[in-house]
This record gives C-alpha cells, structure tokens and sequence, in this order.
C-alpha cells in the first residue's frame, strides 16, 4: 500500500502546485512576454507562503507583487531602483534562472566611455544633418545647423 500512499502525495503536492501557479496568474501584466512572466512567477510562488495577507489584511502579498515587479523592470527593463532594494530583491530571486537577459549601460557608464575616448557629449552634425533634413526648417531657423 505504501505504493498508493506515494502516489496519493504525489498528486497531492502536484494539485497544489497547479493551485498556486493558478492563483498567481491573476498577477500576471498584459505587457509580459511568457519569458517575463514565467521568471517573475517563479519569483513570486517562492515567496508567496512568506507574504500570504493575515486575516485582517496587511498588504503583504501587494508589497510581494511589488517587489516582483522590481526585480523584473531591473532585470528585463533596465530600471534603477535604490541599493537597498536592489539588494533585497536579488536575493530573493538568488537562484532563479533566467536565460539571455538583455544588456544594458547605465547613463553614468555611458558618459564615462564617451569621456574616455575624448569625445564631446554634444551633438554631431551628422546628427544635425539628419534632424534638418528630416524635419525642414524655415531657412532663419536651420542656420545654427550649418555653422
């Protein structure tokens, strides 16, 4: 019988699992890609038993949810949030794996580079160029353009 009672618990923790992943859906951002969305419910079912709302509410699953999103606009979108947070929330998503994340350079890395190289951060006029002919201006107007 032993055998029956394994299979029992089996189904069991599975029903549960589908329960969860369900209950979570209802979370889910009509903008996420199913990449997106499957990272960020991964996240949010590993926390979900810590931050479940008490009976005479709290909030606590809405700060879970909010803190899903952070990790997510971090990880996919590129968004900055303070070091704290950021701190927090990569731990709690310590072992999720997420596979080909974009890249991204922060405006501060971006200056640094262009700083390195000697560049000016200013406008080229190839740039200016493309702007006139794209958007034609009165002639008084385009003359700082072609100094």
């Amino acid at each position: 019988m032993v055998g029956g009672e394994a299979a029992a618990s089996v189904e069991k923790l599975v029903s549960g699992v589908r329960q969860a992943a369900d209950f979570a859906e209802q979370f889910r951002s009509y903008s996420e890609s199913e990449k997106q969305w499957k990272a960020r419910m991964e996240f949010i079912l590993r926390h979900l038993p810590d931050y479940r709302d008490p009976p005479d509410g709290g909030g606590r699953l809405d700060q879970l949810l909010s803190l899903s999103m952070v990790w997510a606009n971090h990880l996919f979108l590129g968004c900055s949030y303070s070091k704290d947070l950021l701190d927090k929330v990569m731990e709690m998503a310590d072992g999720i794996e997420v596979e080909d994340l974009p890249q991204f350079i922060t405006r501060s890395e971006l200056m640094k580079k262009v700083m390195s190289r000697g560049d000016s951060p200013s406008f080229d006029t190839g740039l200016c160029c493309f702007v006139h002919s794209c958007f034609p201006f009165p002639h008084s107007l385009s003359k700082p353009f072609h100094n």
